[in-house]
């Protein structure tokens, strides 16, 4: 068998290192130029090299995203910034755009490439085309069936990737021309103002006073307000498919979600490969995966076309079942005080759980809080103060400390 890869989004540093040190593989990252996030907070060349750096040193890789659409004026800079990722040492490049390939094959022959989901591969000829074009992998499009995958798997040789957690989108794998019609801001070329997550309305030609909701409901229509992906139940499908690559949507996300959702998929992975024939996603993974910021979860393509089903008509609003309230910096073995990063309102005396780089959950009191200056408080109501709190148990560092909701 090949190796399973699980690869996570990273739109920032801290989110980058959180993933690979909760079970990540390999990371993908844009940097300030010539990717598809212009609102992550994406990566300096310098933080290309750091991240490559971290992640080695971890035995793990770094993939950079270069998949706009260009147009002529892209490319002048596209030389030199390619000659920079290859100095940093980076693992790979994701690429859609044919004459960007050109230029990357002529300009850093070397450096191995994957052709992005925005290429909207759906066939095994275009697999095998991409393959004699010289890609390492191919980053299959969103809307593919299990059973087109694994024939595509079945007639090709090149590794494949496929997204198997996170949002999805009313374009066509990606490929999105409402932003730039609606706004002037181009999806295609990285950004996207997410015009399909407004509300909508009808307006009928003879009528113009009127507007017709298309959906009977007080809060507003949301008539592209696609489900969130969740593949967990479908791993072994994937993998006997010959997805060698798991691929989790997210730049834009939290340090939480990325973190969480690497967690639980890393154990998924681990699972199935430690028993391939009686792999069954675990009831506490599901709920791990509802404590994040999510959309109601649905599965693609990947088991049935998408029908109406498959949106939200009710809101725009994420749901979560828990609130990421701090981070744990560090152990003060001496004095038994955890020392903690607010990341939301916390209080003394909370019952609260706190979840491991290892994807063990342990359930905590917040017991004795004190700031820096080692005063008593009953509260941390600033962003990210640094805090501590009592605990005969060293928690590890990047621990992740939550409350949930109840009822």
């Amino acid at each position: 068998m090949e190796k399973i890869e699980l690869l996570a989004p990273a739109g920032s540093m801290d989110k980058c290192k959180m993933a690979l040190l909760y079970g990540a593989d390999a990371i993908y990252l844009g940097g300030k130029s010539f990717g598809l996030r212009a609102f992550a907070a994406n990566f300096s060349l310098d933080e290309i090299a750091e991240a490559v750096s971290f992640a080695h040193s971890l035995g793990k890789k770094i993939y950079v995203t270069v998949n706009i659409f260009a147009h002529n004026e892209d490319l002048a800079q596209l030389p030199a910034y390619l000659k920079s990722l290859a100095k940093c040492k980076v693992d790979a490049l994701l690429v859609s755009d044919l004459g960007v390939w050109q230029i990357c094959k002529e300009v850093i022959p070397e450096m191995p490439l994957h052709v992005s989901t925005q290429a909207n591969t759906t066939n095994y000829a275009a697999v095998q085309a991409w393959e004699k074009l010289g890609a390492d992998r191919v980053v299959l499009a969103r809307e593919l069936s299990l059973k087109e995958m694994q024939k595509i798997g079945a007639k090709t040789k090149v590794q494949l990737e496929a997204f198997v957690h996170g949002a999805m989108c009313i374009s066509y794998s990606g490929r999105c021309l409402l932003s730039s019609y609606l706004t002037g801001r181009d999806g295609n070329r990285g950004s996207c103002a997410q015009v399909c997550r407004w509300e909508f309305s009808l307006h009928e030609k003879n009528r113009p006073t009127e507007e017709f909701p298309i959906a009977e409901d007080e809060r507003g229509t949301y008539v592209m307000n696609s489900k969130d992906l969740c593949l967990i139940d479908y791993l072994p499908d994937l993998i006997k498919a010959r997805i060698t690559s798991l691929k989790i949507e997210g730049r834009m996300k939290s340090v939480h979600y990325v973190a969480t959702v690497v967690s639980v998929y890393r154990q998924a992975i681990d699972s199935y490969l430690a028993d391939p024939d009686h792999y069954k996603a675990l009831p506490a993974w599901h709920e791990e995966l509802e404590k994040v910021s999510h959309r109601p979860y649905s599965t693609g393509f990947a088991v049935s076309k998408p029908d109406s089903n498959s949106q939200v008509y009710t809101t725009s609003s994420y749901e979560q079942t828990s609130d990421f309230v701090a981070l744990v910096n560090g152990y003060d073995a001496q004095n038994k005080r955890l020392i903690l990063e607010q990341r939301n309102n916390v209080s003394a005396n909370e019952e609260l759980e706190i979840l491991t780089p290892n994807g063990k959950l342990l359930p905590f009191v917040l017991r004795n809080m004190q700031n820096e200056a080692g005063e008593a408080i009953a509260v941390a109501p600033h962003a990210q103060m640094i805090f501590s709190c009592s605990s005969d148990v060293a928690i590890p560092k990047y621990s992740l400390v939550r409350r949930l909701h109840h009822g």
